[in-house]
C-alpha cells in the first residue's frame, strides 16, 4: 500500500485500514506487520480487537481467543504466540524460549516466556459494549472471563515483587515500551554481554545483548515467581503497565455486572493499584521505580500519563499531568505525542520509543482525557492522530516534528486504531 495515502475521506480511509487487517490476518489471528512481526503479540492484539469491535465483531473475538489459547496454567497471558510455520523467521523465536520445556505452558502452543500490558479486559469490555447481539457478546464474555481473572491473578500474586500492590515488569519487552531510555539505569546495572547472533542491528548494540540475557536467565530459572522475586536483576513498577493494569480492572467490574459475578475483588483491586502508583511512582510526574536499586528514574516520557486512565485520579494529580503533557509533550511537537519529553537529553526522534509518536499511545492517552472530561485535548489526540495516517499512511510510528512515517508500513495497530477514532 503506498505509504501517503491521501485519504481525506473517511469512508476511503476506513476501507484502507481493512485492507491492512485483512493482509495482516493469518487466518486465526493478526500480526503486527507482515515480514517483520510474523507472529501474534499480546498488547497488539488487544488494540485490533478494539479496532474491529464496531466494524468485524466476529473476528474482534477470534483475535483474542487465539492469544488467549497460549495462557499458561500459572495465569500469565504470555507477550507473543509463534506461528511454528515462521518460527524460524523471527529473532528471538521459541528456541530462545523453549516454553515447551516448562510444565506452566500450554501443551501445543508455542510462546515467550514473558507478559505485556494487560489490555486484554478492556478489549473484552469494548467487545461487549459494541456487540449486536447481546446473547452471543454474552457468551464470549463467559468465555473470556476465566482467563482474564487468571490472568489477573498472576499479576497480583507473582509480579507484585514491592508488595506494595504494583505489578513489576522483569524485561523492557514487558513494558510494550520496549526501547524506551527509562530502561537505560537498570539495563546498565547488568553485565556487559555480547551475541553473535540476532538481527545485525543488535551486535553492537549491548542493551539488546542484556535483553536477551536477562530472557535466557529467566527461562534458565524456570520462569519461577520465586526466581524474579529473590534473583531476577532486573524488577521495576512501571506507571503504564500499572495504569493499563488499573483501567483491566475496571473493566473487569463492569463485566462482572453483565455476566452475574461478583466484581468486588476488581474493584478493590483499582483502589490497591491507585494508592500504590500514587505512593510509589508520585513526586511531580508519574515516573518508573527501580526496585532493584530502590529509586524511581527520572526520566519523563510517554509511560508517565498511564495512571490517567483511571477515572478516579485525583484532580490536582490530573491538573499536573495535563499540564506537563501540554508544555513538555505537545508543545514542542507537530504531531503529537512524542513518546519521551522533547527537551529530554534522552530524547531521539529517529529511535524507538524515545521519540517518536504512535498511534497506541495517542489512542490511550485519548481515552484517558475522555475519562476526565478533557474534551479539547481528547479531540486533539484523535484529529492529530487522524492527521498522521491521512499523511504517512498506517505506519508503525512517526516522526513527532514533521509527521514522517517510521518503522514498518502496513502496521496492525495504526490500522485497527483508526477504525475506532474514525467511529468517534
Amino acid at each position: 500500500m503506498d505509504a501517503r495515502l491521501g485519504l481525506d475521506d473517511d469512508t476511503a480511509l476506513e476501507q484502507a485500514a481493512l485492507d491492512v487487517l485483512d493482509a495482516n490476518w493469518t487466518g486465526s489471528a493478526t500480526v503486527p506487520a507482515v515480514g517483520r512481526y510474523p507472529h501474534q503479540w499480546s498488547w497488539d492484539s488487544a488494540f485490533v480487537a478494539i479496532g474491529l469491535a464496531r466494524r468485524r465483531w466476529s473476528r474482534a473475538c477470534s483475535e483474542l481467543l487465539s492469544l488467549f489459547a497460549g495462557q499458561w496454567s500459572t495465569g500469565m497471558v504470555p507477550h507473543i504466540v509463534f506461528d511454528r510455520a515462521t518460527a524460524a523467521a523471527y529473532y528471538p523465536g521459541p528456541s530462545l524460549w523453549r516454553s515447551g520445556d516448562c510444565a506452566a505452558a500450554p501443551r501445543g502452543t508455542l510462546t515467550s516466556g514473558l507478559t505485556q500490558p494487560p489490555l486484554q479486559a478492556c478489549a473484552v469490555w469494548w467487545i461487549w459494549r459494541y456487540a449486536a447481539d447481546r446473547d452471543e457478546a454474552l457468551g464470549f464474555v463467559r468465555r473470556a472471563w476465566p482467563v482474564l481473572v487468571a490472568q489477573h491473578r498472576y499479576l497480583a500474586s507473582a509480579r507484585d515483587l514491592g508488595g506494595e500492590g504494583l505489578a513489576s515488569i522483569v524485561h523492557p519487552w514487558e513494558s510494550g515500551l520496549d526501547d524506551s531510555p527509562v530502561w537505560d539505569a537498570p539495563l546498565a546495572a547488568l553485565p556487559m554481554v555480547h551475541y553473535a547472533h540476532g538481527p545485525e542491528e543488535w551486535w553492537s548494540d549491548s542493551h539488546h545483548d542484556r535483553y536477551v540475557w536477562l530472557a535466557m536467565r529467566y527461562r534458565d530459572a524456570g520462569y519461577g515467581a520465586g526466581y524474579l522475586r529473590d534473583e531476577h536483576p532486573f524488577a521495576v513498577e512501571d506507571p503504564m503497565f500499572n495504569g493499563i493494569w488499573l483501567a483491566s480492572c475496571l473493566a473487569l467490574a463492569n463485566l462482572a455486572e453483565a455476566i452475574g459475578a461478583d466484581g468486588t475483588p476488581f474493584r478493590e483491586a483499582v483502589e490497591r493499584i491507585r494508592t500504590g502508583l500514587l505512593g510509589r511512582l508520585w513526586d511531580d510526574a508519574f515516573y518508573a521505580r527501580d526496585l532493584r536499586a530502590g529509586r524511581l528514574i527520572p526520566i519523563r516520557t510517554i509511560g508517565g500519563f498511564g495512571p490517567l486512565l483511571d477515572p478516579g485520579m485525583p484532580a490536582p494529580i490530573v491538573g499536573v499531568l495535563t499540564e506537563l503533557l501540554e508544555s513538555r509533550f505537545l508543545g514542542p511537537s507537530g504531531y503529537p505525542v512524542p513518546s519521551c519529553e522533547v527537551r529530554a537529553l534522552e530524547f531521539d526522534r529517529t529511535t524507538y520509543w524515545r521519540g517518536p509518536s504512535w498511534v497506541n499511545t495517542n489512542w490511550l492517552l485519548r481515552q484517558a482525557a475522555a475519562e476526565h472530561g478533557l474534551g479539547g485535548l481528547e479531540a486533539l489526540l484523535a484529529s492529530s492522530t487522524l492527521r498522521l495516517v491521512r499523511q504517512a499512511g498506517f505506519r508503525e510510528c512517526f516522526d513527532p516534528f514533521d509527521g514522517m512515517g517510521r518503522g514498518c508500513r502496513d502496521f496492525s495497530w495504526s490500522a485497527a486504531l483508526t477504525l475506532d477514532l474514525l467511529a468517534g
